[in-house]
């Protein structure tokens, strides 16, 4: 069937009208990529694109990202004609208070939305992602008989999103790994929200893809079959290359007064819109979709739920003669975790002394036995994160099955990518480096939690006991900066058998990423603490470690490395002392207050805690009346046990705090 040009015109017209209704009436969004690029979104979803309106979720449609999300009424009107549960009505509700057509795309809010897009960038590095989770998906589950995963990862991207470092990031492993079912449509309209590209770019884009194995296109992106034809040799091509078209448009094209000009980037055109709508032959009628474009999709719609059918035949003949990868299937699907899972991981020694990233990589293993869709990625540091997943080989090129992911000094590109396959939906997605370098990927980590991806970020070396490397590698925000985004668990295991727990919560949680922060010197194994209450105990957040022989008079909580501090310091103070871990505060938090009381009595007011970190997230849990020993510094070039004493994190300083308490009210009577 040929391209039906002039009916798929008047829907590009038609989403433009939309689109200038909805920012006219809200008085708020962007006009200028939605009318920019209406002619490639008529194309993509009223010819081009493989995707089935009634299951947004199904496993092989063409995934569509937009990427430049400040541009989403071009998607929210692109979902609406081609049939996806998005009515009018929420159309109309552009941006209003718990509509289906949020500011930005967001992922789980709207169906047809694959990722939550907004800071640029981002959506390019999530399209990497996913063309990776399809690669490793056609190599675990395609057979020879059949083929159920065979599509395409689209992504359109914006001059803003090129010049962000994250997609340089990620477009160079994409070249680097030939994903050649990924297709980048660059939106060249010379134009950022500031003034013309010019001012802060002059390298030849093109060039700059070429040069990380892309394969490049140029056209006019407001020529229908141009484009078109474009995007069919994309498609068609199988030849280890990453794809990009350069589509050159007019920014805000139907609005005179601020088309082609960085007015037209936001809602400056809104005053305009009566005419330019009147000009583009609309209506009177606001929000107007005509029949006839109606009538065009809904028969579009017909040809695109025949192919689904077609596939659905082969998938249900491929299910019956592979159960065993059916099941896998279903249950990488269903994000499903053994519930033996803990008892899966064996018992350390009792006298093991570890670092708990070592203690990591060992419990690692027979995790991913039990979870073979978990994946496993490091910013070019598995000798020192220790999280390879033994014999899963490595993705690249040549072994898209690999299970372990070398992502190179890039850990903005990573988390970004790890969001990706997050977003795919079937693998689980993890991945390391340095604690400290958080602050390189924090603005994917904040949308990880933002979208409920459940993601794990095995992330070592988290104190000052880093030691040597010096205050550069050596964080002392970072956790408790990480802890301040809602919806992510941080958990820092205090020795080994709390990190078995660590990493079983962490692939427990399914509605949120976890964030895993080890340690990269050796911890003692506290085998005063019975060894499944460890375990557990990290389950639920936190629990008595050591409980007080008489009346409580004195609460000790910490985390991490310092938590042996606290119980060295307990049996110094005196039999009512109790010791709290408290390895992971939001997991704390969700429980039950009776069992919150149980181990933080309101009643005992005398509370001290220690952790290798600034001070005041601990206050939620000491009070007003107890004390905090942590930092307030960086760290020092020394070994690491020197750097603690000489900044104070040791068991001293918690007996000389828990004295000081102890006897306060004895020195005011």
């Amino acid at each position: 069937m040929s391209l039906n040009i002039k009916i798929l015109s008047e829907a590009a017209n038609q989403a433009r009208g939309l689109c200038m209704d909805a920012v006219q009436a809200s008085k708020s969004g962007h006009l200028g990529l939605p009318l920019g690029c209406a002619e490639m979104g008529a194309v993509l979803y009223g010819y081009a694109l493989n995707y089935n309106p009634d299951k947004p979720r199904w496993i092989n449609r063409d995934i569509f990202v937009l990427s430049g999300g400040h541009g989403s009424m071009f998607l929210y009107a692109w979902l609406h004609m081609s049939g996806y549960d998005l009515p009018m009505s929420e159309i109309q509700r552009f941006r209003q208070l718990h509509s289906k057509t949020p500011g930005h795309p967001e992922f789980g809010e709207t169906p047809g939305v694959e990722c939550t897009t907004g800071p640029l960038g981002q959506g390019v590095g999530n399209s990497v992602g996913i063309s990776v989770a399809t690669k490793m998906a056609a190599a675990r589950f395609n057979t020879d008989e059949h083929k159920i995963f065979d599509q395409h990862v689209i992504c359109l991207c914006s001059d803003g999103d090129m010049q962000e470092g994250v997609a340089s990031e990620a477009c160079a492993l994409a070249g680097h790994w030939g994903l050649d079912n990924l297709i980048f449509i660059y939106d060249s309209n010379a134009v950022t929200l500031d003034a013309p590209a010019k001012e802060t770019q002059s390298e030849d884009t093109g060039k700059r893809m070429e040069a990380y194995g892309f394969d490049v296109q140029e056209i006019d992106g407001h020529d229908m079959q141009q484009f078109l034809d474009a995007f069919d040799v994309a498609k068609r091509r199988d030849n280890g290359k990453p794809q990009f078209i350069i589509a050159h448009t007019l920014i805000g094209k139907g609005v005179p007064e601020v088309e082609g000009t960085f007015k037209a980037h936001g809602e400056a055109g809104a005053k305009y819109v009566d005419a330019a709508r009147k000009a583009l032959g609309l209506p009177a009628e606001h929000y107007f979709v005509s029949q006839e474009v109606y009538d065009y999709f809904a028969e579009h719609k017909k040809k695109l739920l025949a192919d689904y059918e077609k596939w659905e035949e082969t998938y249900n003949s491929w299910r019956t003669k592979n159960p065993d990868k059916a099941k896998m299937l279903a249950h990488g699907l269903d994000r499903k975790v053994p519930a033996d899972l803990l008892s899966k991981i064996p018992e350390f020694p009792k006298d093991a002394k570890l670092a708990t990233r070592k203690a990591g990589g060992e419990v690692l293993q027979p995790i991913a036995q039990a979870i073979p869709l978990l994946m496993s990625g490091s910013a070019d540091l598995y000798g020192s994160t220790m999280n390879y997943i033994d014999g899963g080989g490595d993705f690249n090129r040549d072994n898209p099955g690999g299970r372990n992911i070398r992502f190179g000094i890039r850990e903005h590109g990573m988390c970004a990518i790890l969001n990706g396959i997050s977003y795919h939906g079937l693998f689980r997605a993890s991945g390391a480096t340095f604690t400290v370098f958080t602050d390189y990927c924090r603005a994917s980590i904040r949308l990880a939690a933002l979208a409920k991806l459940p993601n794990t970020y095995i992330f070592t070396h988290d104190s000052i006991g880093v030691g040597e490397d010096g205050p550069t590698h050596q964080p002392v925000e970072t956790v408790s900066s990480v802890r301040l985004i809602p919806n992510i668990d941080v958990i820092r295991p205090a020795d080994p058998e709390e990190t078995a727990g660590a990493f079983v919560g962490a692939m427990q949680r399914t509605d949120g990423p976890t964030f895993l922060a080890l340690t990269r010197q050796a911890v003692p194994m506290l085998n005063d603490v019975d060894a499944n209450l460890r375990r557990e105990g990290v389950l639920r957040g936190g629990y008595i470690a050591k409980k007080e022989k008489r009346k409580l008079e004195l609460i000790i909580m910490s985390c991490g490395s310092e938590l042996q501090h606290a119980l060295a310091a307990a049996g110094q103070l005196g039999d009512g002392v109790r010791v709290v871990s408290l390895p992971c505060f939001e997991r704390f938090n969700r429980q039950p207050q009776k069992y919150r009381e149980e181990v933080l009595p309101n009643e005992c007011r005398k509370r001290v805690a220690i952790e290798a970190g600034v001070t005041e997230i601990w206050y939620q849990y000491v009070g007003f009346d107890g004390k905090v020993i942590g930092l307030h510094q960086f760290g020092l070039s020394a070994p690491g046990p020197e750097v603690m004493k000489e900044r104070g994190i040791d068991a001293q300083h918690v007996i000389d705090a828990g004295k000081a308490l102890l006897n306060r009210d004895s020195s005011n009577r």
